[in-house]
């Protein structure tokens, strides 16, 4: 009797989303008169996955790109960093998105996306996806793919149900992007309800403000924990951020020293690293510093990736930290 095949690996985490092609200026100035570019990968997913695999999680994106060379470079990239791809789609309708990303050495750079209508906007659910997503341990959402399309905004719907019904832990970070909703009403109706379909809650306080309509922090996480939420992490910029949880702990980590580059990706990375320590069973205070330390190093460099850090790397700036 041939024997049946093996299961395959249980992934620690999936995501899911769009990646895009990103030219960042290599030379400073607006991007109008930029001439030089160098070649990347952009999409707050691929940032959040690619993080976790370099802590020494297993991790899976599932998306689509295009038939052309772009897509081509994003699977070749993510597989490279060690990304499971097995549930991406190559599309041969539709292009992969691109977006030009200006070089800065202190602050937010200018970002133009060109994504209209890219194949990252066609996901859609299927069975495949279910099975895929009910192998894995957490699924980390954002709130981007629901602003893609009426398919993307069904896949994210149906990806959280499916992680809540396998017994997945899920986390939600806003991601706001108010230029791809029609209008504001709608964006904040729809990711509130998002929200409340997650065990983990995490906004910039702007975004928690601008979405609850309260003001003061604790308000704010008290609106989303009065939904349902276990847990609300509020990103507070240079002031840091604090964990709430359900049962009224508030934990608050300040931010950790380093020479910030570019703060895109700062987000993903911290997400990245609350994400690695729920996996490895760390405390909330443990967390929040892990937390804190992988969103610090990704500002360390201009590519959305680039500084985020080794498993090694990390322990190394946390001693480094603790000894100052």
């Amino acid at each position: 009797m041939t024997p049946s095949p093996a299961p395959p690996p249980r992934l620690d985490v999936v995501t899911f989303g769009e990646v895009m092609g990103m030219l960042v200026a290599a030379d400073d100035g607006p991007l109008a008169d930029v001439t030089h570019y160098t070649r990347s990968l952009a999409g707050a997913e691929i940032n959040v996955a690619t993080g976790l695999v370099r802590l020494g999680h297993t991790a899976g994106w599932v998306g689509r790109v295009g038939d052309d060379p772009l897509g081509a470079h994003a699977l070749a990239a993510l597989r490279a960093e060690g990304v499971d791809t097995a549930q991406v789609t190559v599309d041969p309708e539709a292009r992969t998105g691109f977006q030009l990303k200006s070089r800065v050495t202190e602050g937010d750079p200018e970002v133009v996306y060109f994504r209209k209508h890219s194949a990252g906007s066609r996901l859609a659910p299927s069975e495949a996806t279910d099975a895929y997503l009910r192998g894995a341990r957490h699924l980390h959402v954002t709130g981007i793919p629901a602003a893609l399309s009426p398919t993307a905004r069904a896949f994210t719907h149906r990806a959280m149900a499916t992680a809540r019904d396998a017994g997945l832990t899920v986390s939600f970070d806003p991601n706001l992007r108010p230029a791809l909703w029609p209008d504001r009403a709608e964006m904040v109706r729809t990711v509130n309800d998002l929200a409340a379909r997650a065990d983990w809650v995490l906004p910039g306080l702007g975004e928690g403000r601008l979405l609850t309509g309260a003001q003061d922090p604790a308000d704010v996480a008290g609106w989303y924990l009065a939904r349902g939420v276990r847990r609300v992490v509020l990103k507070d910029g240079a002031r840091g951020a604090t964990l709430y949880d359900r049962a009224g702990g508030a934990w608050t980590q300040p931010v950790l020293p380093v020479r910030a580059v570019d703060t895109v990706g700062a987000g993903d990375g911290f997400a990245a690293g609350l994400i690695s320590a729920h996996l490895d069973g760390l405390g909330p205070r443990q967390a929040l510093a892990r937390a804190a330390a992988v969103g610090a190093l990704a500002t360390t460099s201009h590519g959305d990736r680039d500084g985020l850090p080794t498993r090694a790397r990390l322990e190394e700036f946390l001693r480094t930290h603790a000894a100052a």
